[in-house]
């Protein structure tokens, strides 16, 4: 098979070395495009070598396995004969020769296992030194497109490389556990391990640095191509900003200053071109910038840039400086003239003034005879028109009259074309576009009717030659429709086939460009690509489904025209429809390849899209997973937990999406996408990616659960040890040596120690948090230990100081704290029976009297304790008791009067704050009020806003007020109920609120409703002033009468037009919107109606008449358009017609076969006739919709059609000339291509005939497949024969000597080809037969040996019965001798007969035999001498 593959590559050696002449010929010729010429044959070049050394290296492969599959053979052949041989084996010593045999199959296996491994490491090995012959080459790419494209294959490559490294791992590993095990082949196991793996690093070293190579390559070419394409923009500005002119006038000096403007604006932004090319620069290696000269490069476009900038400076100061002057001479020349009009009329009247009557006279009889002389003017005026109407009319019916005269001598020149298929294919030429003529000729005769018959009416007088005109007109006309007529009718069926053939010139030209459509490699880069590539695509399926019925009815047509035909013509027209059906089902063919293609890739790019998406919420959840930081305080904990928890449920939304991209992708990969393993990897990545972020989050989330525990704890803890250092201080506190402020301080001190006992719980809720924190979380033991220990410490520090700081106080002098506390005691309560007494119930402070009271409570309370104390010291217990009742008692005394008069000052404040909260809310209303009636609406839209802004503040205002309204209200029930005295004039400012209150609110709401009417109309007003203003400066533009010159510029103003025109058209919406506004307002009774009304009037009208302006401004440019766009194709064509015609002219007939062949394809008017039908399209549609200059329209295109027609004749004789060539020059071509093809399968004919029966059956094998390769060879050899005989008939002399030369040396290699074949058929055979006579005679000296070894080695007998044993031994050694005389005789009469057809190994194979015969005639003397022995034996043991 690989050499049937060496076989069918070498035969495109000759179409590589024919693309390699053409490309040297075109080199030679000088053709425009040589560089890419170059470039593609230079990689075909490439692709050419790179192709044979994948060729040679894997006949190589194929050669080493070959060997080991010998190998493998001979290892078969040692198994088979050692199974044959444990069969044999019956004596004592099998079973030592069966654990022999054992012993050996399993060194056998271990050595395949071991050959298998080598094999595999050196296709390996081959595999590597492949690709190190690809990525050591130094070719990087000539041009961008070179360095890109190889690029892209080392992308490929490494991902082949990815694919190789797992299947080398795998036999890393077997050849490892081979080693591992203790394989005798060990040592080279483990060295051709490290050998590989050391070539497969250097491969993927080598690889790296290929890749890189190739990347700089692509960063130099690009910079390359911008910086040739600066150049270029440099030499164009050069060119612009170095020109003399300054014009001629002030006129054109400004259009120059114009267009100097728009160039020094391009030069000025060219400049961050330039930096981005510097940019690029620097990105680049130093070498590369050295060895490419980019520094000296950069250098050049800045020094041609800075002359450019300097050019244009100097230019645009010589323009203004041209300007200045021109306006000088301008204002100079108007100013002389001025003068000169002005001394004119001083002159005249200086005359006039001599006599005043004089000058009256004059002027009335001047202005008679003005008035005179202005009638005379119109009358000349007048018949001057009609006179040019009449003469207009005359030249009309000229050319109108010749027009129709030039298509009657068409119509009569087709008479001499004959009906048959050839006539009417030339006839079909000769009348294209016959049929738009005379329809354009007959609407021009209907305008000249209408022309005459007004012509006629005005000038009576030349009625008769008007009408005379156009009568001879008429009857040339039906002169040229009867000529028409007569020639339909003598065409008859031909009509109907020219009608065929135009529509099958049609059909074909559009199979043709649809073909070229579908079969574009365009692939969508992007999603809007893919979309926009399915549109059109399936926009090429609706235009082949419109074209089904065409086709069919084309196909029946042809079908019936060429049925039963044999003329050239008609065979040329039925190889024309087959192709139609080839080209129609491939058509379809590709169109659904091609929608395949362009689905997948939409489903890939829609799955990018999807991708980007997700990778991007992956990107922001691994971003926010590893910023995340532990928090040190409460309150960042209890943050840091709902970000994250907000962070996970924005995982969750997102969750779907990711789900969706990877099941979607799954779901492209299963179906087969072109792109399915990217699709796979990339799903596999974002679901793995997904997961971990998964658990990335929730595992987060514990740790700061856990962080916001421990930080809660530690706050608690802190808390807790600032209270307690903030009351050690207190504890601490001893200055209390005064007897002045011992009893204040040791009250202090009974109320401190009463507020340590009641923060005890704090203290034993944090040990127990404490604990708690640490059995759930057992991490934070050694810091909760510590804060528990430190907090334990300071408590009991503190308590201890406090009881000793209560013991001191109260030892320091009891008596005295005893007579100091009754004596403060007593002082407060003779203070307190004052403030009782007093009437004033405004200013008293309630709250601090009833803070003083309970403090003094609890002082009498301790007294008691005091006194306790006191009496068992013995210290005057009667004087004690009796100071401590008396205190007590006043005490008690005073505790109603101060309840009565709290609850008189409670009632006195709540009628004063009432009072004070309602005369507030009067007067917030009263200040709000005139806003909230305010009449003023806005003069505009601003104002109006600002308005209804202020409006809705207040409304909150009173929103925000209404509680507190609410609260005075429900407060004034109780007041009242109180029996107050104001009791009437709190109900008359309450009645003032309600009104004041109810009314703000409603005139409000009333002044909202009328700024929302305000602001609409307002917004109406605004919307329609701005619709005039950018509808009036559109239609300042519509206006212009600006022309284009040529079909550069009416391009540009079209493109402009229709920009506007779109823009035009969707301001609809806006106008529509506008008139939904205005209907709307009207309907709902606005009070300005009517002005809205007028005002949506003028927009519609100023809107209609700006489209109407579009339409006319795009009929105008669009005509000029199709003018300029007809006379460039008519200009194209008509000099590629007459480059045609110098070749259709020439009376070369080629040199050998592929010069004829490519100059016929030349000469072919397939392109011509598209391209003259697209013009007369054209021409005709421009002379039917009335263009102006419908004249020259239809001028150029009867001179086109003409030309058309006299290079077709051309075409037609030579190509009648070239077909003879053709032939002969095929003949030729096809005997050396034919005899080239015999030499070299005469070539490769191998000499080789085999080591062995395998080799030989797989060479008979490779022979047969020759063979059957060659006999596509016979049928060309047969062909050329007949293409032989043909020609000799046609040519005589020289030319048939030389055709019945090639001939003849093409039989003869065929012979000697066929003779080679059965010569090597023949040998074949024979090395077959030979080699299964050699099998046959090996097994039979190794069965032969292995009997007599049996023989001789059988042990001695010991007694009758040993020896009768023995004997039976022998006689089954005899039966199995006499088995194998049918092998013998088999392997004898093979031998002889291969002797006896003479076989080339005789010598040898009567050397095979005798050894044989003498082999078995040694082992039968030895089974008789030792018969013969044990017969003794046994007679002598009896």
């Amino acid at each position: 098979k690989h050499e049937a593959i060496e076989t069918d590559i070498a035969a495109y050696e000759e179409r590589v070395l024919a693309v390699v002449a053409v490309a040297r010929e075109l080199e030679t010729e000088n053709y425009h495009d040589i560089k890419r010429i170059a470039a593609r044959k230079d990689n075909v070049l490439r692709l050419w070598e790179y192709l044979l050394e994948l060729l040679k290296a894997r006949r190589q492969r194929l050669e080493m396995n070959l060997g080991l599959q010998r190998v493998f053979q001979e290892m078969l052949y040692i198994m088979d004969w050692m199974d044959e041989m444990k069969v044999s084996e019956e004596d004592e010593d099998g079973g030592r020769r069966g654990s022999w045999s054992v012993e050996r199959r399993a060194r056998l296996e271990e050595s395949r296992r071991l050959w298998k491994f080598f094999w595999e490491m050196a296709e390996e090995e081959g595999w590597i030194r492949e690709k190190e012959q690809i990525l050591s080459s130094d070719d990087c790419g000539k041009d961008l497109t070179g360095a890109v494209r190889l690029l892209s294959q080392h992308r490929a490559l490494e991902d082949e490389m990815s694919g190789r490294a797992g299947h080398l791992q795998h036999t890393v590993r077997e050849g490892q556990a081979m080693a591992d095990a203790g394989h005798f082949g060990e040592d080279k196991i483990r060295e051709r391990i490290a050998d590989v793996q050391a070539q497969w690093a250097a491969l993927e070293q080598l690889a790296a640095v290929r890749k890189k190579r190739l990347e700089e390559a692509c960063s130099l070419h690009q910079f390359q191509a911008d910086a040739d394409d600066v150049d270029t923009w440099t030499l164009d500005a050069l060119r612009i900003v170095s020109t003399a002119d300054v014009g001629h006038d002030e006129f054109s000096t400004q259009a120059l200053v114009k267009k100097h403007k728009d160039a020094s604006a391009e030069v000025a932004s060219y400049r961050s071109v330039i930096d981005a090319l510097h940019e690029q620069a620097q990105s680049l290696p130093p070498e590369q910038v050295q060895a490419a000269n980019v520094n000296e490069r950069l250098a050049g476009i800045e020094e041609r840039y800075k002359e450019v900038s300097e050019l244009s400076r100097l230019r645009k100061q010589a323009l203004q400086d041209a300007l200045a002057l021109y306006k000088m001479f301008s204002e100079a020349d108007a100013c002389e003239h001025w003068i000169d009009e002005k001394e004119l009329w001083l002159n005249k009247v200086k005359s006039l003034l001599t006599s005043w009557f004089h000058v009256l006279n004059c002027s009335l009889m001047l202005i008679r005879r003005w008035s005179q002389f202005r009638d005379l003017v119109d009358q000349k005026k007048e018949s001057l028109n009609s006179a040019l109407g009449v003469q207009n009319y005359h030249l009309d019916c000229n050319e109108t009259k010749s027009w129709i005269r030039e298509k009657t001598k068409v119509i009569e020149s087709t008479q001499e074309l004959g009906n048959d298929l050839t006539g009417v294919m030339a006839l079909q030429r000769k009348l294209t576009g016959m049929e738009r003529d005379l329809a354009a000729i007959e609407a021009k005769l209907g305008d000249l009717r209408g022309e005459a018959e007004r012509l006629a009416g005005e000038h009576p007088d030349q009625a008769k030659a008007i009408t005379g005109r156009l009568a001879e007109i008429t009857a040339v006309w039906e002169e040229m429709k009867e000529t028409l007529r007569n020639r339909e009718a003598s065409l008859g069926e031909a009509s109907k086939l020219q009608q065929f053939l135009r529509e099958l010139d049609d059909f074909q030209s559009w199979l043709s460009r649809t073909q070229t459509a579908i079969a574009s490699e365009d692939m969508p880069n992007t999603l809007a690509e893919a979309e926009k590539l399915l549109a059109q695509h399936e926009g090429i399926k609706n235009e082949i489904n419109n074209y089904e019925e065409d086709y069919q009815k084309m196909r029946d047509m042809g079908e019936m025209v060429t049925q039963g035909q044999t003329d050239a013509q008609y065979m040329f027209l039925r190889q024309r429809l087959q192709a139609l059906d080839t080209g129609w089902n491939e058509l379809h063919k590709m169109w659904e390849n091609r929608q395949n293609l362009l689905s997948q890739s939409h489903a890939y790019q829609i799955f990018l899209r999807d991708t980007k998406q997700a990778e991007a919420f992956l990107n922001n959840q691994e971003y926010v997973l590893a910023h995340t930081e532990m928090p040190t305080t409460l309150e960042g904990a209890e943050a840091a937990i709902k970000k994250q928890e907000d962070f996970m449920t924005t995982m969750d939304a997102n969750e779907d999406k990711i789900n969706g991209v990877v099941e979607a992708g799954r779901r492209l990969a299963s179906d087969g996408n072109i792109n399915a393993d990217r699709i796979q990897e990339k799903a596999a990545s974002i679901d793995d990616r997904h997961k971990k972020n998964r658990e990335a989050a929730v595992e987060l989330l514990m740790r700061l659960k856990d962080n916001r525990d421990l930080q809660k704890f530690l706050q608690d803890c802190q808390e807790l040890s600032l209270w307690i250092n903030e009351k050690m201080l207190t504890a601490q506190d001893m200055s209390y040596d005064e007897a002045r402020n011992l009893h204040s301080k040791w009250l202090k001190h009974q109320a401190f120690m009463a507020e340590l006992q009641s923060n005890k719980e704090w203290l034993d809720k944090i040990e127990k948090e404490g604990k708690q924190l640490v059995s759930e979380k057992p991490e934070t033991e050694a810091v909760v230990k510590e804060k528990l220990a430190a907090l334990q410490k300071m408590w009991t520090k503190l308590e201890t100081t406090t009881q000793t700081k209560a013991q001191c106080l109260f030892d320091a002098n009891k008596a005295e704290l005893f007579t100091q506390s009754c004596a403060d005691l007593d002082k407060w309560l003779v203070g307190l029976e004052g403030q009782i007494q007093s009437d004033d119930y405004g200013k008293d402070l309630t709250s601090m009297l009833e803070n003083q009271v309970e403090v003094r409570q609890r002082e009498v309370e301790e007294l008691q304790s005091q006194a306790h104390v006191l009496r068992q010291e013995g210290k005057d217990t009667d004087e004690v008791d009796g100071r401590r009742k008396e205190v007590e008692l006043k005490f008690k005394e005073l505790l109603e009067p101060l309840q009565k008069r709290k609850d008189f000052l409670m009632a006195s404040r709540e009628i004063h704050q009432f009072n004070r909260d309602m005369e507030d809310e009067i007067l917030w209303v009263e200040e709000r009020m005139p806003l909230a009636t305010s009449t003023d609406h806005g003069h505009n839209l601003q104002t109006v806003q600002l308005l209804i802004k202020k409006n809705q503040t207040l409304q909150k205002e009173i929103q925000g007020h209404q509680p507190r309204c609410d609260d005075i209200f429900e407060r004034s029930q109780s007041i009242l109920k109180a029996d107050s005295p104001n009791v009437e004039a709190i109900q008359v400012r309450l009645s003032d609120l309600q009104q004041l209150w109810s009314l703000i609110i409603q005139e409000t709401e009333k002044r909202h409703a009328r700024l929302e009417e305000a602001h609409k109309a307002q917004q109406y007003y605004f919307d329609a002033a701005e619709a005039e203003a950018w509808m009036s400066e559109q239609e300042l533009y519509m206006m212009s009468e600006e022309k284009a010159k040529d079909e550069q510029s009416s391009v540009a103003m079209l493109k402009k037009h229709q920009i506007l025109e779109q823009a035009v058209e969707d301001y609809a919406e806006t106008v529509h919107q506008l008139s939904k506004t205005s209907r709307g307002l009207v309907a709902a009774n606005h009070p300005e109606s009517e002005r809205i009304g007028m005002r949506q009037s003028q927009v519609d009208k100023l809107y209609a008449g700006l489209k109407d302006l579009s339409e006319e401004r795009r009929g105008k440019l669009e005509e000029r358009f199709r003018l300029f766009q007809l006379n460039r194709e008519v200009d194209d064509l008509e000099q590629w017609i007459a480059e045609r015609e110098v070749v259709a002219g020439s009376h070369e007939l080629g040199q050998d076969y592929e010069h004829v062949t490519r100059e016929f394809a030349r000469d072919t008017g397939n392109i011509g006739q598209e391209r003259v039908d697209g013009v007369n399209r054209m021409a005709d549609e421009l002379i039917n919709a009335g263009h102006t200059d419908a004249a020259t329209v239809a001028e150029w295109k009867d001179g086109l059609n003409e030309a058309w027609a006299d290079l077709l004749e051309l075409i037609d004789t030579r190509t009648q000339i070239l077909a003879a060539s053709y032939e002969l020059h095929k003949f030729y071509h096809d005997a050396k291509e034919i005899l080239g093809r015999i030499l070299d399968k005469h070539k490769k004919l191998p000499e080789e005939l085999g080591r062995d029966q395998n080799t030989v059956e797989t060479l008979q094998r490779m022979h047969t497949t020759f063979e059957h390769d060659i006999q596509a060879l016979g049928t060309q050899v047969r062909q050329l024969q007949e293409d032989a005989v043909r020609l000799q008939s046609a040519y005589a002399g020289d030319k048939a000597d030389d055709i019945q030369r090639r001939e003849g040396e093409v039989l003869e290699a065929w012979r000697s080809l066929l003779e080679a074949c059965e010569g090597r058929r023949t040998r074949l055979l024979d090395t077959g037969d030979k080699f299964r006579f050699f099998s046959m005679v090996r097994d039979l000296m190794l069965w032969m040996e292995d009997v007599i070894r049996l023989i001789e080695t059988q042990e001695k007998p010991r007694d009758v019965s040993s020896v009768e044993l023995l004997m039976n031994n022998h006689q089954g050694i005899k039966a199995e001798i006499d088995a194998r005389n049918d092998s013998f005789t088999a392997c004898i009469e093979l031998g002889k007969s291969l002797l006896a057809r003479k076989h080339y190994a005789s010598e040898e194979i009567k050397e095979k035999l005798l050894q044989l015969t003498d082999k078995r005639k040694d082992m039968i003397d030895k089974w008789e001498d030792r018969w013969e022995w044990l017969r003794l034996s046994e007679y002598d043991g009896k």
